[in-house]
This record gives structure tokens, C-alpha cells and sequence, in this order.
């Protein structure tokens, strides 16, 4: 076989590999998607830059308030949120191998982890009304409850899509295009990453 002939024969070969590392340069999921994190970043943003500002006004009220919290509680739904958000990422990569059985073993795996947090969380409210506080205590309370309710929402919408991603995996929704999947994920990941901002924010700081 001469030199020509043997080029020609590594053509269709090479193709796939280009192709495959411009498809890794794209952004994953789908444009809208992206256009509605950023906009929940920036209504978070707000909030975060809100209470930075009441912290610096209110010091001594803000100090006082944060040793009545849990951190213990804090930081495991830290340790949940982040376990699940790598559940999350290895169901992403095995729905691009098309192993659809093991993305969705990871993607409950992940829904089981975020249980986790639910119930840590509900359990930090009940602590904190035992104790007497809610959203009328003072300002840091107000906030508190405000920033850490209203992500909590975030973290049960996150489960519920990607319980409609999985149902839609298993009926083979995903095997030409998993720009959804790779949506429902970077929801999860942002969900994620704002609690990973809130808890020193709230908690240590």
C-alpha cells in the first residue's frame, strides 16, 4: 500500500476526533437555559450583596445572630449539595457514553444525597423556632430565612428536573442529543455553587 493510499485511509478516521473536540469547546446544555442561571446568579447576587451591606450597618446584631446558628448542620448540607453535584456530573458523562442504566443509578444516587439536605434544612427551621426566632427576630433573621428559603425552592425545582430528565432518559430521550440533560445538570451545579457562596457568607464569616 503506497503512501497515498494509506492517508486516505486515516481520513474518515480523523474526522470523528475533530469533531469531538469542537463538540467539548461547546457550552453545555442549551442557550436558555444559560440565559435563566445568569439571571437567578443576579437576583442571588442582590441578595448576597444585600446582606453584606446589612453586616457591615448591623455588626455586633450579626455577630450575635450567627452563634445561634448550626453550623454542624450548615456544613453537612455543604457536604450533601457538593456530593450530589458530583453524582450529577458522572450521570452527565455516562449518558454521553450512552450508558443511560448507570446515569440513571448516579442521577438517584444524587436525588438521594439532595434528601439530605431537604431534611437537614427543615430540621435547622424547627431548631431555630424552638429557639423562639423567625423572620420578625431582626434584620440578620429576616435575610437569613429570605436568602436560605428562597434556595431551598431552588434546590427542590433542581430535583424535580432532574427527576423529568431522568423519566426521559429511561424512555431514550437523550441518545442523539443531551443538550437537556447537560441543561438540567448545570441548573443543578448552579444551585450548588450558590449554596457553596451562601454557607461562609451566613454561617462563618
Amino acid at each position: 500500500m503506497n503512501n497515498a493510499s494509506i492517508s486516505s485511509a486515516m481520513v474518515p478516521l480523523s474526522k470523528p476526533l475533530v469533531n469531538e473536540r469542537v463538540n467539548n469547546k461547546r457550552l453545555p446544555g442549551d442557550l436558555a437555559m444559560w440565559f435563566f442561571i445568569l439571571a437567578e446568579l443576579t437576583v442571588f447576587a442582590i441578595f448576597f450583596i444585600g446582606f453584606a451591606v446589612a453586616e457591615q450597618l448591623n455588626a455586633d446584631m450579626f455577630v450575635a445572630s450567627k452563634a445561634k446558628l448550626h453550623p454542624i448542620a450548615g456544613l453537612i448540607n455543604t457536604i450533601a449539595l457538593i456530593t450530589s453535584s458530583l453524582f450529577v456530573a458522572l450521570s452527565v458523562r455516562a449518558i454521553h457514553l450512552g450508558n443511560v442504566k448507570e446515569s440513571l443509578n448516579l442521577l438517584i444516587i444524587s436525588q438521594l444525597i439532595a434528601y439530605v439536605y431537604l431534611v437537614v434544612k427543615v430540621w435547622e427551621y424547627q431548631f431555630l423556632f424552638a429557639l423562639g426566632i423567625d423572620i420578625e427576630t431582626n434584620t440578620f433573621f429576616i435575610l437569613y430565612f429570605l436568602i436560605t428559603f428562597f434556595h431551598l425552592m431552588h434546590v427542590l425545582l433542581g430535583m424535580v428536573i432532574l427527576i423529568l430528565v431522568g423519566l426521559n432518559a429511561k424512555k431514550g430521550a437523550y441518545k442523539d442529543d443531551v443538550s437537556g440533560f447537560e441543561s438540567a445538570a448545570s441548573y443543578w451545579h448552579m444551585v450548588d455553587l450558590l449554596w457553596i457562596i451562601l454557607f461562609p457568607l451566613i454561617y462563618v464569616i
